[in-house]
């Protein structure tokens, strides 16, 4: 829920329980309040009453997989206490319904505005910034890696996205850009382990910038060889690899010594091409997102991405779904043993400072829950026995 939320330009704070939200002193009122009600309804409706006495006027967005029963209940305690009580939030839900309900209550960052600008203008005017996209390891449901995409800040346009200033991009600005995601991708590795959570970053560019970067030298530059860090991958398509395998695997060697790692991209259109080889150096394959449309439900789409899934196994290298909006999808890819997953449903690209607020949140509340698990774990050891 904070990915999404902070995807879509919205501050969060997490709390590992009620108790610890009732204690709670943030330095102004929430907009609004996401309550999930447990097995423990008892806790929601504390929560209500604590909302209620305190005066809160933001929304209060119940959510659980409960009867309606039970979280009409909830609903009907806030309303008692005058709480602005919004229809309950069934689970399963997709992303796309917290995005819809954001935008009903005018939260968050305005729709994109349609533009078009030079990528030469954005460089030279230092409009160009990278948004990370969490990476989520599907079987332990944790954050594992981020990808990085550019984003052009215009004082006008205000946040503009590729297909607003990447068409007609000639090739010595390209080249420039992918320079400044690989900086950015080993800056923000840096970052994420002198906060102790070592990620992998992802950076997105075409094998022809690839061949011309000095990538040794950029690593070299923020890391020292030896050095303990997650390491870089670099996303290249299964379109452009295909025909210059030989290259790609060349870049592959020349890399493996600086921890920089190469995958592909929207793999699977052209993957019975890439069956004949006994090897392949790449650290993951990224399922083409047409393919995880509707795999949970798609009679076609799932034994695709199952045969893909395996065919990425069969070299060592992790499978990775992309493009994931819908529950269903994440819940198939698992099962078929995919191993990694991001897109809407698991967390939106934002600003590398928001997603720095975030990872802090979440060590925060998981520091919390540790120790809240260790008092009662201590507690429990200092109860007298019964007889």
């Amino acid at each position: 829920m904070s990915l999404i939320l902070q995807g879509t330009g919205i501050d969060t704070m997490e709390f590992a329980n009620g108790a610890e939200f009732r204690k709670a002193r943030a330095p102004r009122a929430p907009d609004m309040i996401f309550l999930n009600v447990d097995l423990e309804a008892q806790d929601a409706i504390r929560s209500m009453q604590a909302l209620g006495k305190a005066g809160y006027t933001g929304g209060v967005q119940l959510m659980s997989g409960r009867g309606s029963a039970v979280l009409e209940n909830v609903r009907a305690i806030g309303l008692h206490h005058k709480l602005k009580m919004l229809p309950v939030l069934k689970k399963p839900f997709e992303a796309t319904a917290i995005q819809k309900l954001m935008l009903e209550q005018k939260i968050g960052n305005p729709p994109p505005v349609a533009a078009r600008l030079g990528l030469g203008e954005a460089l030279k005017n230092d409009w160009i910034e990278f948004w990370f996209q969490p990476k989520i390891d599907l079987r332990r449901k944790q954050l594992s890696g981020a990808e990085i995409f550019a984003r052009a800040r215009h004082p006008q346009h205000g946040i503009l996205t590729p297909g607003s200033f990447m068409p007609g991009a000639d090739e010595a600005s390209q080249l420039a850009l992918s320079e400044l995601a690989v900086s950015t991708a080993l800056k923000g590795g840096l970052n994420f382990v002198k906060l102790g959570v070592p990620l992998r970053i992802a950076v997105n560019i075409s094998l022809a910038a690839l061949a011309k970067l000095p990538v040794g030298e950029l690593v070299q530059a923020h890391h020292r060889r030896g050095e303990s860090w997650p390491g870089l991958i670099i996303d290249l398509s299964e379109e452009q690899i295909i025909p210059e395998i030989g290259l790609a695997t060349e870049l592959a060697e020349r890399f493996a010594p600086d921890n920089v790692r190469l995958a592909i991209d929207d793999f699977g259109r052209g993957f019975s091409a890439l069956t004949k080889f006994k090897e392949l150096p790449f650290a993951e394959m990224k399922l083409d997102r047409s393919f995880v449309a509707d795999c949970g439900t798609d009679k076609v789409n799932a034994p695709i991405c199952k045969t893909v899934i395996n065919l990425a196994h069969s070299f060592g290298a992790l499978a990775v779904g992309i493009g994931l909006e819908k529950a269903a999808d994440v819940q198939a890819l698992i099962s078929m043993g995919c191993d990694m997953g991001q897109g809407f449903l698991l967390g939106q690209p934002m600003p590398e400072e928001r997603f720095i607020a975030l990872l802090k949140q979440r060590v925060t509340v998981r520091t919390a829950a540790v120790e809240a698990a260790a008092e009662a774990a201590a507690e429990a050891t200092a109860a007298p026995q019964p007889a």
